[in-house]
């Protein structure tokens, strides 16, 4: 797991290159690519999915599919119906799962980047279907005691910061991987 601090100028920029060598390396030419920004926008620190997908839905990139924004959030309430969805209207998506974490309290305001599955409402004690071939997390407060309540007092600043880096660095990633695209051509 690769950790990035909002609090570096750089972490964008390098988050967004190691996104675009994941991406590159590990999807097929066809394959979709699919964004699962997972939140709700009813507690400030289950919000940084649905900021995300709403801001990256602003940018209208053609080459992407985005599920999870602040006007269609998939939440616990939703996330198997969506995931049905989006396996029913694509044929092996590549998909990227975004959303919310709580952890130690030095790491408060960094992103993470991994292979494999995310694993969505551990952190609350919620069994949830795990997805994605990628999966970006956004530390948005603390883990271990009364996390309910942490969601919903969380500052909107932590989650604003996290969202303006990890889009930024998913931009760049994606412009590089339209840049790419066409050069193959």
């Amino acid at each position: 797991m690769l950790y990035y601090n909002t609090k570096q100028l750089s972490s964008s920029y390098e988050f967004g290159r190691q996104l675009f060598q994941m991406i590159s390396s590990e999807k097929r030419k066809n394959q979709p690519l699919v964004f699962l920004c997972i939140g709700s926008d009813r507690a400030t620190g289950d919000s940084l999915g649905p900021i995300i997908g709403y801001k990256l839905a602003q940018r209208r990139f053609s080459s992407i599919y985005i599920y999870g924004t602040l006007e269609e959030p998939v939440h616990a309430k939703n996330l198997e119906e969506i995931i049905h969805t989006i396996y029913n209207t694509f044929s092996n998506p590549y998909i990227i799962a975004i959303d919310a974490c709580l952890g130690k309290a030095s790491h408060i305001g960094y992103f993470t980047l991994d292979q494999g599955a995310l694993k969505p409402g551990a952190g609350v004690g919620k069994n949830l279907p795990h997805i994605g071939n990628l999966y970006i997390t956004g530390i948005v407060n603390l883990s271990g005691f009364l996390e309910h309540s942490l969601l919903q007092t969380t500052r909107l600043y932590t989650v604003m910061s996290l969202a303006d880096h990890i889009c930024n660095g998913i931009i760049y990633c994606l412009s590089r991987l339209e840049q790419t695209a066409k050069t193959a051509l």
